[in-house]
């Protein structure tokens, strides 16, 4: 959907959000639904468990219209809208440790219910789901569970067909497995590019530079030029149908002492054509879990996150990019990462998310809010 730049980079209260929730996938929340509307839904409580709530905000009336529940809790899913306006939800897990979901269900803004639609042929969370220039929602990636125990990043990718509501398996798969990854759609869907994420190696995930690109005409997946830095919890945000902006992510890792609290600055941007990364003005200082949006033809908007899961309470930043540079944009009225952020026309919601993790929160190991604010009018 195309984005017209905010009137005011001013923010002000909304109205709060059914619960206090967060999402920490990279695509489980929220879609815009049209330029006046946008769904957000699922995520996970303080506890760490899946949610069933989801919600309707309308940016004209400034409220939220609560929808019927989600069939299933689910935290780290994937959302994608459908060609006509539908919503389809993607597996995630329902609480801490659980089996990866195979289930799929979809909204419908019309009726205001979700129903459940066809199961994926893998249970996977963390995982992209992208919509295609031909309709189809491709999903890739993600965590599995492994044979015996354990998680592992998965290759595999599927296609559901909005049509007749089934399921498609990718033959050639990904050319990496990775999981809580990036996907931008590029050329009006006609193409995928995949960025970073991770795989688990024990207690630890080692990031990941490798980046790929899924093209509709052959239907497979192949290698693309890799990012300078490996990157997880960073942000991806099209700039154009041929251009990407990668910012941030994790700490690049510990420091001689063992511990290295700093996320990275970094930012670069992909070319479609030559098939590579160029490396551009850093942000002023790291963040990672934080959110961007399309902000213009060639801008984008990064908002809020954090250094560190652990002991971090959320940035209230936001930095606008431009022509290769950064600058400032009003700062949040609440800091949070992990939250819901959106832009529909000339207006952006953020809302829900992390305030406050470990020595940061003031009762509870995690601290989740329910407000939300907007910008723009």
């Amino acid at each position: 959907m195309t984005t017209g730049i905010l009137a005011t980079d001013a923010w002000s209260a909304a109205p709060d959000y059914a619960v206090a929730a967060c999402w920490r996938g990279q695509h489980d929340a929220p879609v815009v639904l049209d330029a006046t509307k946008i769904l957000v839904a699922g995520g996970a409580d303080a506890a760490g468990t899946g949610l069933r709530q989801s919600a309707v905000y309308d940016l004209t009336q400034n409220q939220w219209s609560p929808t019927a529940l989600l069939g299933t809790a689910r935290q780290l899913h994937a959302l994608a809208r459908l060609p006509g306006g539908k919503v389809l939800a993607t597996g995630g897990i329902s609480a801490p440790g659980g089996a990866p979901l195979r289930t799929a269900e979809i909204f419908d803004p019309a009726a205001n219910t979700w129903q459940a639609t066809a199961q994926m042929a893998v249970g996977r969370f963390g995982h992209s789901a992208t919509t295609l220039s031909n309709g189809l929602v491709l999903v890739a990636g993600g965590s599995g569970q492994r044979a015996g125990g354990g998680v592992v990043a998965l290759r595999s990718a599927e296609l559901f067909d909005p049509a007749d509501g089934t399921w498609e398996t990718v033959e050639t798969g990904m050319t990496d497995a990775r999981t809580g990854h990036t996907a931008v759609a590029l050329q009006n869907g006609q193409k995928v590019l995949a960025c970073g994420g991770s795989v688990p190696l024990g207690t630890t995930d080692a990031d990941l530079a490798f980046c790929e690109l899924y093209d509709t005409a052959t239907a497979k997946w192949a290698p693309t030029g890799t990012m300078r830095h490996p990157r997880g919890a960073h942000s991806a945000t099209a700039l154009s149908a041929t251009t990407v902006l990668v910012a941030g992510g994790r700490a690049p890792g510990a420091a001689e002492d063992g511990f290295d609290p700093f996320a990275r600055a970094t930012a670069e941007v992909y070319d479609l054509a030559a098939g590579t990364w160029q490396e551009t003005a850093p942000m002023p200082a790291g963040r990672a879990f934080h959110r961007a949006v399309p902000f213009g033809a060639g801008k984008a908007l990064v908002l809020g996150g954090a250094d560190h899961v652990d002991n971090e309470a959320g940035y209230r930043g936001t930095l606008q990019f431009a022509a290769g540079a950064w600058s400032s944009f009003a700062g949040l009225d609440e800091g949070r990462w992990a939250f819901a952020a959106a832009v529909a026309g000339t207006l952006l919601l953020v809302a829900g998310g992390v305030a406050r993790t470990g020595l940061a929160a003031a009762a509870t190991p995690v601290e989740l809010t329910a407000t939300a604010e907007r910008s723009g009018t």
